[in-house]
């Protein structure tokens, strides 16, 4: 099987049929093997699972486990038959326009390293299906992967939590509620034209202090007035784009709204604070 699964991707142009594979020169059987493959051959998915995660794992500089998460199409436009197909976001292939182009989009996740390098060690790969709640599928994808880790022995008490990285499409802070009894830090890139909020300020004293406030003043990331002062900044050079500044502002939070998953979390929050 593993032979005819390096036909598929090593043959030149479409499969069109399957006795056809075994001239290839990475099918090293007869076609008689091939068949046979086929009908009585399998993958445990689990136990090949826990063989990648026991792999030796690229690390980062203070020995950090860091995994990226990110979907990676296989766009499928001319097969119109195709089961489950979803419009996948491609850019770049058609002078620069951003297009939606029919295909099996998955959620891959990868082992980093500190550094440059050709390769990346894939640690788990599956398909989003039409009308997937990517962040419920890409959490549960995440606790399976640490979880495969920490029994694998990649991760024991008392080393530094396992960092994962995650693009602007996510809806990181809920990964990071839905996660937050695994010993990882979430850490996720968002939009420009993002707003945050700060914590909400105490009560005012007196025998009428109000409604209590649940969040505190705006912090808008395209309006610098907003900022404040920072806890935390830290520079660097880079070798391409010259002196690299980051801040770093505690206890910021999205305001959570009444769409989407954030229904039941919000009721929590609100009657948490009440108590």
């Amino acid at each position: 099987m593993f032979e005819l699964a390096d036909a598929v991707l090593c043959t030149d142009g479409p499969v069109r049929s399957l006795v056809g594979l075994s001239l290839a020169p990475e099918h090293q059987r007869g076609h008689g093997a091939l068949y046979d493959g086929i009908n009585h051959g399998g993958v445990d998915l689990a136990r090949l699972s826990n063989l990648v995660a026991a792999q030796p794992l690229p690390r980062a500089a203070d020995d950090r486990v860091v995994l990226a998460v990110d979907v990676s199409p296989w766009l499928r436009p001319d097969v119109n038959t195709l089961p489950e197909r979803s419009f996948c976001h491609t850019y770049g292939r058609s002078k620069g326009q951003h297009l939606m182009i029919p295909g099996w989009p998955y959620s891959v996740v990868a082992a980093l390293e500190t550094g440059r390098a050709s390769w990346t060690a894939l640690l788990d790969a599956i398909r989003l299906l039409p009308g997937a709640d990517v962040a419920a599928v890409t959490t549960a994808q995440i606790r399976e992967v640490v979880q495969r880790l920490i029994t694998a022995g990649q991760w024991r008490e008392g080393d530094p939590e396992i960092l994962v990285v995650l693009d602007a499409g996510y809806d990181a802070p809920r990964i990071a509620h839905l996660l937050d009894d695994l010993p990882v830090q979430i850490l996720g890139r968002m939009r420009a034209d993002g707003v945050l909020r700060r914590p909400a300020p105490p009560l005012r004293p007196g025998p009428s202090p109000g409604r209590p406030a649940h969040h505190g003043a705006e912090f808008a990331f395209g309006d610098p007035v907003t900022w404040g002062t920072e806890q935390a900044r830290t520079t660097t050079g880079t070798r391409l784009y010259g002196t690299a500044t980051v801040q770093a502002w505690d206890r910021l939070h999205p305001k959570l709204t009444s769409r989407a998953a954030w229904p039941t979390t919000r009721d929590h929050c609100r009657s948490s604070r009440a108590r």
